[in-house]
């Protein structure tokens, strides 16, 4: 089974990472959940993303605020693809040097951004890399995409 690693630089993100945790597991996607702190805990950072491929990890979301070099550190260090999650944070500034810091990578190290505090999006960015090679996720896919478009198509029926 397909494996994602949802990782955060400190327990203060995990009520944003949470949403992530929790698409993944409604599409029944195992989540392997850590703190690694880029700045506290290099070493294990290090440890973390050399092997998180050998470990079954398909793809990594890594959440940080701040200065947020954990994304793009793991990035550059694993052959796995990473996706960044800005997390607003108390010592931001408004979130954009997170935003700022996970987006601006430099070629060859890419890091898939998504918006500020967007975990429940970085889950299911997740979830479609992992359906472009497993029928069975893209399925799901197909169906979690329906499902949206009947919360709108049912949203309109109770404005008129």
């Amino acid at each position: 089974m397909s494996k994602v690693a949802v990782i955060m630089g400190s327990t203060s993100d995990l009520p944003v990472m949470q949403e992530a945790i929790d698409i993944l597991k409604g599409f029944d996607i195992e989540v392997e959940v850590d703190i690694v702190s880029a700045h506290r805990t290099p070493e294990k950072l290090f440890e973390f993303s050399k092997a998180a491929h050998t470990r079954g990890i398909k793809v990594i979301i890594a959440g940080a605020g701040g200065a947020a070099h954990l994304p793009g550190m793991v990035a550059s260090l694993s052959p796995l693809p990473v996706i960044g999650v800005p997390v607003k944070s108390s010592n931001s500034i408004d979130g954009w040097d997170s935003v700022l810091s996970i987006l601006q990578m430099p070629g060859g190290v890419p890091v898939a951004t998504v918006a500020l505090n967007g975990a429940k999006n970085a889950g299911i960015l997740a979830a479609q890399i992992l359906g472009s090679s497993d029928k069975c996720m893209l399925d799901k896919i197909l169906v979690y995409k329906e499902g949206l478009k009947q919360k709108v198509i049912e949203g309109t029926k109770t404005i008129k």
